[in-house]
């Protein structure tokens, strides 16, 4: 048996697995290792090579692992799926993530600095905030047709919406003025930084022609 040279973890919540192998393949370790063990046990291998499948938390291990000194890699779910050699198992899936990482041309997915996701999530967000906008138009147009008030869709039409009922019914007004502004002030907020961040980022200036295409 020989110095561990590559390692897949299963990533989790609270509990995960860890299968170490050496240059031959050979299992080196297998373990079990709660949240608050998963650093300082990395902390006591050698230098080698981290692999996890490519998930939500994927990209935060991927750079607390690279901090005491391993080089990381993201695989694509899809390419480890092959590797699992029985029943699917958290175990399983470790072993299938070191034997996948262990093959000379497997592809990897490209690690995100904190920064690039901070950014996502302010993209995700206004996007979010726009279909709830949409929705939000959608429903007061509804509600005005009821009423026998028609009124072309878009956007740009919504200020003869919030005209029409500028003197409706107390209640009716005051469930408008709620949903309606509340959205508004947050979708405002939310684009202002995403435009900041694209004036400012040489990758979100590469986005714009992929989100105006």
């Amino acid at each position: 048996m020989g110095e561990v040279s590559t390692v897949g973890i299963d990533l989790a919540k609270l509990v995960f697995q860890v299968h170490g192998a050496d240059r031959n393949r050979t299992v080196v370790f297998r373990k079990k290792l709660r949240r608050d063990q998963v650093l300082p046990f990395f902390t006591t291998l050698p230098r080698c090579v981290v692999a996890m499948e490519a998930c939500a938390s994927a990209h935060y291990w991927a750079r607390e692992i690279a901090a005491v000194g391993h080089d990381t890699k993201l695989i694509p779910p899809a390419y480890v799926k092959p590797f699992v050699k029985r029943q699917k198992s958290d175990m399983a899936d470790a072993e299938a993530i070191c034997e996948a990482a262990q093959r000379p041309t497997m592809r990897f997915v490209q690690g995100k600095s904190a920064e690039a996701q901070a950014s996502g999530v302010i993209f995700r967000t206004r996007d979010l905030l726009v279909r709830q906008r949409t929705q939000l138009i959608n429903a007061l147009r509804g509600h005005l047709t009821e009423f026998g008030y028609i009124v072309r869709q878009g956007v740009g039409h919504v200020s003869k919406l919030v005209e029409i009922v500028d003197d409706p019914p107390p209640t009716f007004r005051q469930k408008r003025d709620r949903c309606w502004l509340s959205s508004r002030k947050a979708y405002r907020r939310c684009r202002r930084r995403s435009l900041s961040w694209t004036a400012r980022s040489q990758a979100g200036r590469r986005l714009i022609p992929l989100r105006n295409g």
